[in-house]
């Protein structure tokens, strides 16, 4: 399943590309894109582990300094 967030704290393109790198070695995420330009995160993990996807991405995101609108 793939869903889509508002991203907010992105400083720069280079830091959402290291974001997205981090968010890759999270156990179950299939896909992840950030938008820079339009502060969107795009989310892919299997149906049944989505939840536990999210709680982990949300925990990189605010220790890179990000907020996550769910």
């Amino acid at each position: 399943m793939r869903k889509t967030f508002n991203i907010t704290g992105l400083d720069c393109a280079h830091c959402a590309v290291k974001l997205e790198d981090a968010l890759r070695k999270i156990d179950g995420v299939e896909d992840v894109r950030i938008n820079f330009l339009l502060q969107k995160l795009s989310l892919q993990a299997p149906d049944g582990r989505l939840d536990d996807v999210l709680g982990q991405a949300l925990q990189v995101c605010r220790k890179a300094g990000c907020s996550v609108m769910l």
